[in-house]
């Protein structure tokens, strides 16, 4: 068993990998909008549905994960994520149709498969709850820096169009491979050698069902706490080119390799900042996470070379991984591993709020002040206050409520 929850994990990271690959999204902007005439505002709102539909569908991605089970799932999620791809080389022309394959259907693939991997390795790895989960969405991270130059030498080569069914068909075929090995641990396994230690500081004692955690002020602030991190980090790529360009007066193709080099701390810092958690706790990790970008937002208008500023910006977006590969062991910490499907999954819905918010925040105050500094020192504000949070949450106290087995 131990040597097959390694298996797992890979087929988890792969699994992840191909969904990662909307996040290269940004490939697509410039040649759709040349090709069909069409805004880059109107393009861009493919992506915000996709990651909208993302957080909605990972909650009913992980309520059927409780009733069929985690390979159906992940293995429908491929499909449509993969065919959505795939139906999308067929929108020339047709924004609408653009929104509702690539956007609507994939987005609602990408939700389905996205919660799997995050709820089998924490039943899988009780162990290393958040280094395993922090590697599985690291993979997640990761999936832009292969995908995108792959999608823009296939731009290049054969068209847009045609790049989406290519594309399409990679990602059904890896997703649904991916997705067969999915499958939760018998109910009574844990690893050799190891004893389950329950600490009232950190964990709670029973599994919660998705009802009773709901009913728990810590769901609700543990969804603010990844609401506010994402809204952070999210701010920054929305906005990474222009505002390097703006901030250190380079030209448009340093600040390209700028948003390269940074968009390696998202990968990293979910890997990174989840296997920190396993030693400094959950909340301890959110708190050092949101002190940092507090001090690193606010100094960051000031930076205006180069090196400096891809550092900070580096670390602030392993700060944003880190908020994804800390979470979902954060959640079943706190309400146990067998619902965090559900739990979780509806947690998600955080990401989607925050990919509206933090982008919309920083354009409007970057537009009515006639500068970015205006609006990084907001989000510094916004990170020293939330750190209020971390500070103060608790797990859910055992006899707040009665174990679901007397019901």
């Amino acid at each position: 068993m131990n040597s097959k929850r390694w298996g797992i994990a890979a087929a988890g990271v792969l699994l992840q990998v191909a969904l990662g690959a909307v996040y290269a999204w940004s490939v697509f902007r410039k040649p759709l909008a040349t090709q069909f005439h069409w805004s880059i505002a109107e393009v861009t709102l493919t992506f915000t549905i996709a990651i909208f539909v993302l957080g909605v569908a990972a909650f009913f991605g992980g309520l059927w994960n409780d009733r069929s089970g985690p390979r159906v799932v992940a293995m429908t999620g491929g499909l449509l994520y993969g065919m959505g791809t795939i139906l999308a080389s067929l929108s020339a022309g047709r924004l609408w149709w653009l929104y509702l394959t690539y956007g609507f259907i994939g987005g609602i693939g990408l939700g389905f498969s996205y919660i799997i991997p995050v709820s089998v390795l924490v039943k899988w790895f009780p162990d290393k709850r958040g280094l395993m989960t922090g590697i599985a969405v690291g993979g997640f991270g990761a999936g832009a820096l292969i995908t995108a130059p792959v999608a823009t030498r296939l731009i290049q080569s054969v068209g847009v169009m045609t790049t989406f069914a290519y594309l399409g068909t990679a990602y059904l075929v890896i997703c649904v491979g991916a997705g067969f090995f999915m499958q939760n641990p018998p109910a009574d396994w844990k690893p050799e050698g190891w004893t389950p230690k329950v600490s009232a500081k950190s964990q709670a004692a029973r599994d919660f069902t998705l009802g009773e955690a709901l009913k728990s002020w810590q769901w609700w602030a543990l969804w603010a706490l990844l609401f506010l991190n994402t809204s952070a980090g999210i701010s920054i790529i929305s906005q990474e080119a222009p505002m390097f360009q703006e901030l250190t007066k380079v030209s448009v193709i340093v600040a390209a390799g700028m948003v390269g080099i940074v968009s390696i701390g998202n990968a990293l810092g979910r890997v990174f900042w989840a296997w920190v958690s396993d030693f400094l706790t959950r909340r301890y990790t959110f708190l050092v996470m949101f002190l940092m970008q507090a001090v690193l937002f606010w100094f960051l208008p000031s930076l205006g070379s180069v090196a400096p500023l891809t550092i900070v910006a580096f670390v602030i977006l392993t700060c944003y991984g880190g908020g994804f590969g800390t979470m979902p062991a954060f959640a079943a910490d706190y309400f146990g591993s067998r619902y965090v499907g559900p739990i979780y999954g509806l947690m998600l819905t955080a990401w989607g709020f925050a990919s509206a918010f933090g982008p919309l925040l920083i354009a409007h105050l970057r537009q009515t002040s006639g500068s970015f500094v205006g609006g990084l020192h907001v989000l510094a504000v916004v990170m020293l206050v939330s750190a209020v949070v971390p500070f103060i949450v608790r797990p859910p106290k055992p006899a707040a409520s009665a174990t679901s087995t007397t019901r």
